[in-house]
């Protein structure tokens, strides 16, 4: 269960938002809000995990700067939106799973089965925490940026209501690592359209 601990305001390169902190009582968790979102409908709404490597250090082996940063630019063109933050690196493994998984990644494994070939957890996430902070924050519908439909089905099992998912498009042009990742993230259901990309 969370509780709010602390608030407070952040600006960011796509607008400011109201920041609110919560606690489990092991790791903190936070919700960027932009606007009015208490008892609204069809809020758009993020859940997102902690990616060290992509978030501080520009990674081109996955997309999650690039997903973050189009959530933000969607909320700010609404004017209306929830950014989730959870404390989740490596798949909730940790940054040591998703180091040790590295050797096997290069021969071409999915990151999933990567961390299952080292002793870890194929995925360990856990969403619950974001549900519980929709409910805390009065949010009584979202639209969820995402590809990912283990993210819907675990808020729709703890009583959120998803109006619809609204699948994020990255473009990974020549990046191969990035495109062998999307690729792999396709295999395993998860909602993305290469296209002709």
């Amino acid at each position: 269960m969370v509780i709010k601990i602390a608030e407070g305001n952040l600006k960011t390169k796509y607008g400011e938002y109201h920041e609110v902190l919560f606690y489990d009582g092991q790791k903190e968790s936070f919700a960027l809000i932009m606007g009015n979102v208490s008892g609204e409908e069809e809020v758009l709404c993020r859940v997102h995990s902690s990616c060290i490597f992509a978030h501080h250090f520009n990674s081109i082996e996955c997309d999650c700067r690039e997903q973050m940063e189009i959530s933000q630019q969607l909320i700010q063109k609404e004017g209306k939106g929830v950014i989730i933050w959870l404390d989740q690196e490596g798949k909730a493994n940790g940054h040591f799973a998703l180091l040790k998984s590295k050797e096997h990644k290069k021969l071409g494994l999915p990151q999933s089965e990567s961390y299952k070939a080292v002793g870890f957890k194929e995925d360990a996430r856990d969403f619950t925490k974001a549900a519980e902070i929709l409910k805390e924050l009065g949010v009584k519908s979202i639209r969820m940026l995402t590809n990912n439909p283990k993210k819907i089905a675990t808020l729709t099992q703890h009583g959120v209501k998803v109006a619809f998912a609204m699948p994020i498009t990255i473009d990974p042009g020549e990046n191969t690592e990035l495109r062998k990742d999307l690729e792999d993230k396709i295999n395993e259901g998860h909602t993305y359209d290469l296209g002709d990309l």
